[in-house]
């Protein structure tokens, strides 16, 4: 299952991001998308999680808490759509 997971804080790194959602289950892989032209993180990115229930479990904890000083949003990723 794929997560969304936003508001990050600038300072949060994709280990640190995958350690927050390790303490539900198994992470797959963990995404901070990055702003192409400056190097920056854009603020959000993706964790990758095997199991749907541990998935659903660190969605449900996680949604609204305060990591790093910023209160982060944790949804299910929607597909990737085209935008024309």
């Amino acid at each position: 299952m794929k997560l969304y997971v936003g508001n990050i804080s600038f300072n949060t790194d994709q280990e640190s991001l995958a350690e927050l959602f390790a303490a539900y289950g198994e992470v797959e892989s963990a995404n901070i998308v990055m702003d192409r032209e400056t190097g920056r993180s854009r603020g959000f990115g993706f964790v990758e999680m095997p199991n749907k229930k541990e998935a659903i479990a660190a969605m449900s904890a996680l949604a609204d808490t305060e990591v790093q000083g910023r209160q982060i949003v944790v949804n299910e990723a929607r597909p990737k759509t085209n935008r024309f």
